[in-house]
């Protein structure tokens, strides 16, 4: 039988900082440690100029609960929320707005429309504290006075409404139709509200009513 040559390996000099073919040297190992401390001390102390409460507003936040402020409808409101809280679950379960419809829960019906900052939105796609200072409005904050909206009382008029909870979407999309066109035509308002999905079958109905408000506006 053949003998087994006994593999020799050189000595590993501990002055040599050249980099082998399967590691990487006794210097390269120490700039990278170096570097890698000299970043975690730049995050901790501040060094890049950042203060210690913008670095505590980048923090995650969560799981638990955390004071969120919200501007709505002209009011400031502060209110405790998970992080994981959608814009339609704090109006609705956590501050009583009600108006506020959800059905889908995954933006597909354009029940829960609100305006950030004057722009219909999903409010079940966005999370509460993703709002930051914008401004909310919703279905309870277009009404002046206690006075219906002309678009909220044409759909009265016009039998806009059947089970009610597209409602709010639909008004909500309507309205902001005509703070931006003031003399829309059929297809501006089929075009407004392509987005709001009514299993009712009440189109036509909120066509009309939307049309009528324009003229009374």
């Amino acid at each position: 039988m053949k003998e087994k040559k006994e593999l020799k390996h050189a000595p590993i000099d501990p002055k040599d900082d050249s980099i082998g073919r399967k590691g990487i040297s006794r210097r390269g190992f120490l700039k990278g440690a170096g570097i890698t401390t000299a970043g975690t001390v730049i995050l901790q102390t501040g060094l890049l100029g950042e203060s210690k409460a913008e670095a505590m507003e980048d923090a995650p936040l969560g799981p638990d609960a955390v004071l969120v402020k919200l501007k709505i409808n002209g009011r400031t409101r502060t209110v405790q929320l998970e992080p994981r809280t959608t814009l339609a679950d704090a109006l609705r379960n956590h501050l009583g707005m009600t108006g506020t419809k959800v059905v889908c829960d995954r933006g597909s019906c354009s029940a829960c429309t609100v305006w950030l900052n004057g722009t219909p939105v999903n409010s079940c796609m966005i999370l509460a504290m993703e709002v930051g200072d914008r401004e909310i409005t919703t279905i309870e904050g277009i009404s002046t006075n206690g006075k219906l909206h002309p678009v909220q009382q044409a759909f009265i008029d016009h039998d806009a409404t059947q089970c009610g909870f597209c409602t709010s979407g639909m008004i909500m999309s309507a309205v902001h139709l005509l703070n931006t066109n003031s003399k829309p035509g059929l297809e501006d308002v089929k075009k407004a509200i392509r987005g709001n999905l009514c299993r009712c079958g009440t189109h036509p109905n909120v066509f009309k009513a939307t049309l009528d408000a324009a003229k009374k506006m």
